[in-house]
């Protein structure tokens, strides 16, 4: 039986790099029916909103997305469509795996995961502006909101991924010496969700700063790092430049009850259309979404015929090669056969 998928295709060069993941797992004999449907700026530029009542739907149908970067205007319009995704959903956990691909780059055997609170902290948009005398936009106020729950169930979440997969460490980041309240409590919260996996999953606790320090410095130390929402964010795009860029970054955003997988990357308006943007993330993405309906074979097939692509000489140019996406695409199914 196929399994049903939303596919919206994002903005820029969404449109494109979904299409090379759909030509993908069509030739990998993937079982899926793609529901395709619009959201962003292309459902915008069709008179709808960002998120289509149809789109809505679609995903409360199906349960299962794939979706390209879609834009969001830095400083005014509607607010960004991932994080509305990820509310409307309530899909709190981010994963964000960096596994190194690419030979010959700057660090080699990286293979750690990124597990980000997905739906608190700064991104809830609880902000506003202040006025003073005659400047109404004088200061600006942004809350950043932690609760016990949410905390406890995002450690839980990476520790569960930790014995599912068989990784060995789990570390809690933080920065509760400055943020005494919500750092405290989400790092409490976490110790508490830790003693539950003594003896079966390592755990210790960072501070940000100290952590993305360490990152650059001596990657190997760290396995799974579990953090709140905009600390996840930074250091998993960090992590992604220990492996090559985003590019290469794939993302899971998963819920009880619906699970979006995604490029890590934006939609990068400045090459859209010039055929050159690399596909891999969003592939891997499929990947992991393969594996979240229970077609894994398939996507380790297709892990291992990318993996086998990069290991050539047809690499798009972020990769340093001269391949265009299309040959690039068209390189991966040559590997799956």
């Amino acid at each position: 039986m196929t399994t049903p998928v939303t596919l919206m295709a994002g903005d820029g060069i969404g449109p494109q790099v979904s299409e090379a993941a759909v030509r993908v797992v069509e030739a990998a004999g993937a079982k899926v029916e793609w529901d395709r449907q619009l959201a962003g700026m292309a459902a915008i530029e069709r008179g709808l909103g960002p998120l289509p009542d149809e789109t809505f739907d679609s995903i409360c149908a199906n349960k299962v997305a794939l979706k390209g970067p879609l834009t969001t205007p830095v400083g005014e319009g509607f607010r960004s469509i991932n994080v509305a995704l990820r509310k409307m959903f309530d899909l709190y956990a981010n994963v964000r795996p960096a596994k190194s691909l690419v030979p010959g780059g700057r660090y080699s055997d990286i293979d750690l995961v990124v597990i980000r609170e997905n739906t608190e902290g700064l991104y809830v948009g609880v902000e506003h502006f202040i006025g003073m005398e005659k400047d109404p936009q004088a200061a600006a106020e942004s809350v950043m909101i932690v609760t016990r729950f949410g905390a406890e169930r995002i450690v839980r979440f990476a520790f569960d991924y930790a014995v599912a997969h068989q990784r060995r460490k789990v570390t809690l980041v933080h920065k509760a010496n400055i943020l005494k309240c919500t750092q405290t409590l989400f790092l409490d919260a976490g110790r508490k969700v830790a003693t539950e996996y003594e003896g079966r999953i390592e755990f210790e606790d960072r501070i940000v700063d100290n952590t993305a320090m360490l990152l650059v410095v001596d990657p190997y130390q760290f396995d799974i790092i579990v953090t709140e929402n905009m600390f996840g964010d930074i250091l998993s795009d960090e992590a992604a430049g220990l492996i090559g860029g985003l590019g290469l970054a794939p993302g899971a955003n998963i819920g009880k009850d619906a699970a979006i997988f995604e490029a890590v990357h934006g939609s990068a308006p400045d090459i859209a259309g010039q055929g050159i943007a690399n596909p891999s993330a969003l592939i891997l993405a499929a990947c992991m979404l393969l594996e979240h309906i229970d077609q894994s074979e398939v996507a380790a097939r297709i892990r291992d015929a990318l993996l086998a692509a990069l290991r050539g000489d047809v690499r798009t140019r972020d990769l340093g090669g001269k391949a265009t996406t299309q040959e690039y695409t068209d390189r991966i199914i040559e590997e799956l056969k």
